[in-house]
């Protein structure tokens, strides 16, 4: 398995694609299996070109890509400005399966694992893939595929992201191998000699203390430990240092326990929503998630040194875990209240990724929303950074 990631800032759609294929084909001796592929809204007028020109110059077997706000490979994170990220690989004796996917094309959530595993072009369950999946946040729900996929494949590792940039349906682009679609979303299925670790960076501290719901309906919070949402948001602010008040303002979610059998004394307990709006007369809270009374939650704050530390212990345990085979490229889908607006310097997660686990290369791009696994179950998320790092399954 052989992986390689080029980044180009050139004025055209065509100069970058050409520059990062000549760096790809420095790397990777004949046509990549597999090719991902990140660029800026700013190509946005010539963006139905890219697979046709990609396929000219690089002759990848399969492509997969969005547009993004910003891109992310070889070592860099590029934001707001226009830019291409193309990574690629050779990955012999591994089998890639790609689908395209409408919301109105998903089976019910009761459906069979055998009409879930259908609808992705993986009949054969016995073949144990993992999966890599890009969605349009104006069109598609990934929450709705992400269960039905652990549903029926309960062992594969699913990552994957949100194209961003976009204002409006239809401005967004996810790409296929030859295709491009502004809506639904795409994905790659993956089986053979392959495996895919992820890391899934939330980045939050918890504050205050945990709590129980105790009424709710669908994402309305009414009431926690018997009293009022907002009420208790009002106590935790009042618990709170003036520097911790001050961040709450624009910093403040909620972590959930999905799981009832975690105790929620562990922040990997929770997963990180945010809070939508909040209604005085009522007093209560709209969560960006569907709640059910007797969940434990606990509010959260997001600063730069939670979230750097968060991602350094991931990272270390991982280094440290000592994978073999070792890794040999990764994909990053990285918030887009990241990078350098979060940490007040360049490439953070990308150089933190490469300080722990050495030059392997890396691409990706900054999301609307990130997918990846928590405690076995995949969760479309927040502010985080979700790696699915690749490596032979056998040597």
């Amino acid at each position: 398995m052989k992986w390689a990631s080029a980044l180009s800032e050139r004025p055209t759609l065509s100069e970058a694609l050409r520059e990062c294929a000549g760096k790809i084909e420095a790397e990777i001796e004949g046509p990549p299996d597999l090719a991902g592929l990140f660029l800026s809204q700013h190509s946005q007028a010539d963006a139905e070109e890219a697979p046709r020109l990609l396929d000219r110059l690089l002759r990848p077997a399969h492509l997969i890509g969005c547009s993004a706000q910003g891109v992310i490979a070889a070592g860099r994170e590029v934001e707001h400005k226009p830019a291409v990220a193309l990574v690629a690989a050779k990955l012999p004796q591994t089998t890639l399966a790609p689908f395209r996917l409408d919301a109105d094309g998903l089976p019910d959530l009761d459906a069979s694992p055998g009409a879930w595993a259908k609808a992705v072009g993986v009949p054969d369950r016995s073949a144990k893939p993992h999966f890599v999946l890009l969605a349009d946040p104006f069109t598609f729900n990934p929450e709705d595929l992400a269960r039905g996929l652990d549903y029926a494949f309960p062992q594969a590792v699913k990552v994957g992201g949100m194209a961003s940039g976009a204002l409006r349906p239809g401005e967004n682009i996810l790409y296929l191998d030859g295709t491009c679609c502004r809506s639904g979303a795409v994905g790659l299925g993956l089986s053979g000699n392959v495996v895919i670790d992820p890391i899934v960076a939330q980045g939050c501290r918890p504050v205050g203390k945990p709590m129980r719901i105790s009424d709710c309906r669908h994402s309305e919070l009414r009431t926690l430990d018997g009293k009022p949402a907002l009420k208790a948001v009002e106590d935790l602010l009042e618990s709170l240092s003036e520097e911790d008040q001050q961040l709450a303002r624009t910093s403040l979610f909620l972590g959930i326990v999905s799981d009832p059998f975690r105790s929620g004394t562990s922040k990997r307990d929770f997963l990180i929503r945010n809070l939508v709006s909040l209604d005085a007369e009522s007093g209560s809270l709209a969560v960006g998630a569907r709640l059910r009374p007797g969940q434990t939650v606990q509010f959260h704050l997001r600063d730069k040194q939670a979230s750097a530390e968060d991602l350094r212990l991931m990272l270390t345990r991982y280094a440290a875990s000592k994978p073999t085979p070792p890794p040999a490229g990764a994909l990053l889908f990285s918030c887009m209240g990241r990078g350098k607006h979060l940490y007040d310097v360049p490439d953070h997660d990308s150089s933190e990724f490469h300080k722990r686990l050495g030059p392997v290369p890396i691409g990706g791009f900054f999301c609307n929303g990130e997918i990846g696994p928590v405690e076995g179950a995949t969760h479309l998320h927040g502010y985080t950074s979700c790696f699915g790092i690749f490596r032979p399954a056998s040597a």
